[in-house]
């Protein structure tokens, strides 16, 4: 974060005043810092991990308030939705994914989930189309993403945790191996490649792929092996193919 001047001014090698360093804004200024805290234990020892369990919040005032928040942004069109500006840092602690609300925010070019608590983030992040900007820093328990987010065709600019999230190149944090059935709140509504209705349960992949500025750990939920077919190749330096996780799956050694 950028410090901040000083009263007094430096004095240039030939004796007049020096001119002050230009410094840069901090655009976390004002935001709630409730979430950030010590890393999980998925960060720690190399051993493999599982996607975090839910926590029961459905009913919560938390999450009341964040739906409210959702209401007023649809309604004013808001182009910045960044709840930890409004939520007490008591309130924004108990967040633990958005709401599948937030296919409603059409509008939201910038959103700013800075330092929160949340594991995972809907796959109807999909359906904010004007995203520009997305901006989870510090919020450490989010190790992936859903492949939805790959839909936002204007996502230009994302700032992650990256030593957080599996597969990154620090140090290749393992990919957990993907559940039979995955929490109801993290299940599609549809395939995440092509879109259409799911016939049966969601054929399940992990993939890493560049999503604005970041390679991310996406989870894919598709239709069929044609779909899974479809899929971008990842980066070089990642796991080469989508998979399934789990201790079996080779990585590249850290960098």
């Amino acid at each position: 974060m950028a410090g901040q001047a000083g009263d007094n001014e430096e004095q240039s090698p030939g004796g007049g005043a020096a001119a002050a360093p230009r410094l840069s804004g901090n655009r976390f200024a004002g935001l709630s810092h409730g979430g950030i805290r010590v890393p999980c234990d998925c960060r720690m020892g190399g051993a493999p991990t599982t996607l975090h369990p839910p926590r029961p919040d459905a009913g919560s005032e938390a999450r009341q308030a964040l739906l409210a928040m959702i209401d007023d942004a649809e309604a004013d069109g808001r182009e910045v939705f960044a709840p930890g500006r409004e939520l007490p840092p008591e309130l924004w602690d108990q967040i633990d994914t958005l709401p599948r609300e937030i296919e409603r925010l059409s509008s939201v070019k910038h959103l700013l989930l800075y330092g929160s608590a949340m594991t995972a983030v809907p796959p109807q992040i999909g359906s904010m189309v004007a995203l520009e900007s997305f901006e989870p820093y510090t919020s450490y328990g989010l190790h992936w993403f859903p492949y939805e987010i790959t839909r936002c065709r204007n996502l230009k600019n994302s700032t992650v945790s990256t030593r957080a999230i599996y597969g990154n190149p620090k140090n290749r944090m393992w990919f957990p191996q993907l559940p039979a059935e995955l929490p109801p709140h993290l299940v599609a509504d549809n395939c995440s490649v092509c879109g259409s209705a799911f016939e049966d349960r969601p054929i399940q992949r992990w993939i890493s792929l560049r999503v604005a500025t970041d390679v991310l750990p996406l989870l894919v939920q598709a239709c069929c092996e044609s779909c899974l077919s479809d899929l971008p190749r990842p980066p070089s330096g990642y796991v080469p193919q989508a998979h399934q996780g789990g201790p079996k799956v080779e990585q590249p050694p850290p960098r």
